[in-house]
């Protein structure tokens, strides 16, 4: 067993079989490892709850962080909850199997690298990221359904109670910020998020109009603001590291199997071989 290492991963959904099979391949290198699941594991909770209750069983602790499709609600879906309520029951899920989510104390990563506070948060998104020659949200979402860039969760993340998922968004800042300003200012951070937290990882997208879909413009100083070692994120599903104010953001995606495929083909590598990615210790400064 090689020394314990903070692993993350995101985007697996697991409703694909290829992609169930990389899940089921997925296991620690140490009795101490620890695993980050930044979102999009499945739309179904039956799904969620597999995934994640088997990583449980691996790994030393899991931590989970909702993204878009978890929070989908489809007319046929078993489970019919919508927004807050659907969120909330996703944590219930998690708490059951022992998986750490948002709504509880952020742990502590002892382990090489260490110490450092490892933020799992729910910040999603408020159209902010707007499309070049916009100015407001409003004109960003008309340009983006006037070129057919539109985001499933328009038609399937609902926001309720809220009135939008701008007002969610927003009470999901203001929430994690009162948390992450409580955290113990000695130690640095790694802040794990669906979404990304800076407007930068957005900029190579195929479609530029998505970045409507991806953050918020209100939570660019945090990686600074809060000492984060790392950022961790997924949504995108293109994995890669970028640098930002000497910070370090990493993309975990795993993606669709049409697009995680080709690039085994191109690198001559399998997937399960690069994931879990890790982000302690830095393996770049190894």
């Amino acid at each position: 067993m090689t020394d314990p290492r903070l692993l993350a991963v995101s985007d697996l959904h697991v409703r694909y079989p290829d992609n169930r099979a990389v899940v089921e391949a997925l296991h620690p290198t140490s009795d101490g490892d620890w695993l980050i699941v930044a979102g999009d594991v499945a739309e179904q909770v039956a799904d969620v709850e597999w995934a994640l209750g088997l990583l449980r069983e691996r790994f030393a602790r899991v931590l989970w962080v909702p993204g878009n499709h978890e929070l989908w609600t489809r007319g046929k879906d078993p489970v019919p909850l919508r927004g807050e309520q659907r969120y909330r029951a996703l944590v219930q899920a998690c708490r059951e199997r022992d998986v750490l989510t948002p709504e509880d104390p952020f742990p502590v990563w002892e382990g090489p690298g260490g110490p450092v506070t490892v933020a799992p948060l729910f910040a999603l998104y408020d159209y902010s990221f707007l499309p070049e020659g916009t100015t407001t949200s409003a004109e960003g979402l008309a340009a983006a359904y006037a070129a057919g860039v539109v985001c499933t969760d328009e038609h399937l993340l609902h926001p309720d109670p809220y009135p939008d998922r701008a007002a969610w968004c927003a009470a999901r800042i203001a929430e994690s910020e009162r948390r992450l300003d409580a955290c113990d200012p000695d130690l640095p951070t790694v802040l794990v998020n669906h979404w990304p937290l800076t407007r930068h990882p957005t900029r190579v997208l195929r479609y530029p109009e998505f970045a409507l879909w991806c953050g918020s413009t209100r939570t660019a100083d945090w990686p600074v603001r809060y000492r984060a070692a790392a950022v961790v994120y997924g949504h995108l599903h293109i994995p890669r590291v970028t640098w930002e104010d000497g910070v370090r953001h990493v993309e975990v995606s795993l993606g669709y199997p049409r697009e995680w495929r080709p690039r085994d083909e191109r690198n001559g590598t399998r997937v399960t071989d690069l994931l879990p990615r890790q982000v302690l210790p830095d393996p770049e400064a190894a």
